[in-house]
């Protein structure tokens, strides 16, 4: 492990992609503490504190955003409108025709699904923006208004909401600027090593409450000892089910090109467990949020109720955070994988599933297998989002997001997925893994099955002519 580490910074295309990466990181994290004009960071941080919405839906917000909401900062809205967005392309590629021959055109059609994508999320921005900013006008706490007096009065009362609008939503696109720019120059995906940076810097601060909590005598033992187990228990189910794989056996059949002959070899096709990674968390939570937040700022008296049952901890979302979970487990792993163009590649290259037909038995097969371990991952992904608040009808404070469910998914997921790219520059530049020549090699999410099909999908080395 300590070789690994070492060798990291050995190679100088690495060490740029990390330095670089770290560098862009290092400017989402001073952007977080740059306020919209006009505001009282101070009143907002008291009232999150003390208020009751600051445990629900916007304390979720707040930490999905790094901690940007309680700062009022200029990336409030954090990536959750380029979610949004990501969220309403891939639905309308299925349904659209024009759009899903786009994407099937390859390099440039995805490029402009790409461009449809960023002008989605500046319309979402802006509907957010105008959200957030009636929002901040109500809030009185303890006498006090977030909004200062004289921007607030400004232009008919136009003037603040203008404002906010333009700095969020300028905010938001140099966040998904500078997701694009580590995805493409950097280490890692863009948009969750952002939301990964968020979540970890805001884990010291979890630490040191829970710690003058254990001083203070705030938590029994019998508490912390279901916190620490559960913790344990979280991260190695993440990483037994983020390596997990079902491995299908294939066989190639000796083959004669002109004079040289392919020696048939047995291999196997592997399907990932979580195809889909942490993205049916993260869209699921960016949808319950949006209607939440809408009901928030709608004072009508018919919206309460749908405010009150989309709080979390209530049963109403509890079912619909598992249920979206589980249907976009199943939406992503069927973007992502296609299992007739697998078949239609084995059989291009004389692959076959033993005791299946090659065609379309082999696709039928193929997606029978991946429905049953996406249906396992799905399951799998909702005990560990829903962890915290089943933990929190035993404990008799509050746990920390950090500890469990979504924020510690992500951690390790993104965690992992890092460690994996990192490895497989090292090994393409016959450097060791992180493990040693001889050790595992790690599987992040990023390695999904469709390119490990496009690998193994390669004629066998050939042999001797006979």
């Amino acid at each position: 492990m300590a070789s690994g580490l070492v060798n990291m910074f050995r190679i100088p295309e690495l060490r740029k992609r990390i330095v670089y990466t770290l560098a862009l990181l290092a400017v989402y994290r001073i952007g977080i503490f740059v306020s919209t004009p006009g505001v009282d960071r101070a009143i907002m941080q008291d009232y999150l504190k003390t208020s009751s919405g600051g445990g629900g839906f916007l304390g979720l917000f707040n930490f999905f955003s790094g901690g940007a909401l309680e700062q009022l900062s200029v990336f409030a809205l954090g990536v959750m409108p380029y979610v949004t967005s990501s969220i309403i392309m891939q639905l309308m590629t299925v349904v659209v025709p024009s759009l899903e021959r786009l994407q099937k055109e390859g390099e440039q059609g995805r490029r402009k699904i790409n461009q449809y994508t960023r002008y989605g999320t500046i319309i979402v921005s802006v509907v957010q923006g105008v959200m957030l900013s009636q929002w901040l006008k109500g809030i009185n706490n303890n006498g006090q208004s977030v909004v200062d007096a004289d921007w607030a009065a400004s232009v008919g009362g136009l003037g603040f909401t203008i404002m906010t609008i333009l700095t969020l939503t300028t905010g938001t696109t140099f966040i998904m600027w500078l997701g694009e720019r580590i995805q493409e120059r950097g280490i890692g995906n863009g948009t969750s090593m952002i939301i990964f940076a968020g979540i970890v810097a805001g884990l010291p601060a979890a630490l040191f409450s829970t710690g003058v909590g254990i001083k203070e005598g705030t938590y029994s033992g019998g508490e912390l000892a279901v916190l620490g187990l559960t913790i344990v228990t979280v991260i190695f189910a993440i990483v037994f089910m983020e390596r997990g794989q079902r491995r299908i056996p294939v066989q190639y059949a000796k083959r004669i090109v002109g004079n040289k002959q392919y020696s048939g070899q047995a291999t196997h096709l592997p399907l990932k467990v979580n195809t889909s990674g942490v993205i049916p968390p993260i869209f699921a939570s960016s949808l319950l949020m949006f209607p939440a937040t809408l009901a928030s700022f709608i004072e009508a008296e018919w919206m309460k109720p749908v405010q009150e049952a989309l709080q979390p901890g209530t049963w109403q979302y509890m079912t619909l955070y598992v249920l979206l979970i589980i249907f976009f487990a199943f939406f992503y792993t069927a973007m992502v994988f296609n299992p007739v163009d697998v078949a239609d590649n084995l059989k291009k290259f004389g692959g076959f599933v033993p005791g299946v037909r090659p065609g379309r038995e082999t696709a039928e097969y193929i997606d029978h297998v991946l429905t049953r371990i996406t249906f396992a991952g799905a399951v799998y992904l909702s005990i560990v989002c829903i962890l915290p608040t089943l933990i929190q009808s035993f404990m008799s404070n509050q746990v920390p997001f950090y500890f469990g469910g979504t924020g510690l998914l992500i951690v390790v997921g993104v965690a992992l997925d890092t460690a994996q790219q990192i490895e497989g520059h090292l090994i393409t530049r016959h450097y060791d893994g992180f493990a040693g020549a001889d050790g595992p090699r790690i599987r992040g999410r990023a390695r999904t099955s469709q390119n490990v099909v496009a690998e193994e999908d390669t004629p066998p080395q050939p042999a001797p002519a006979a």
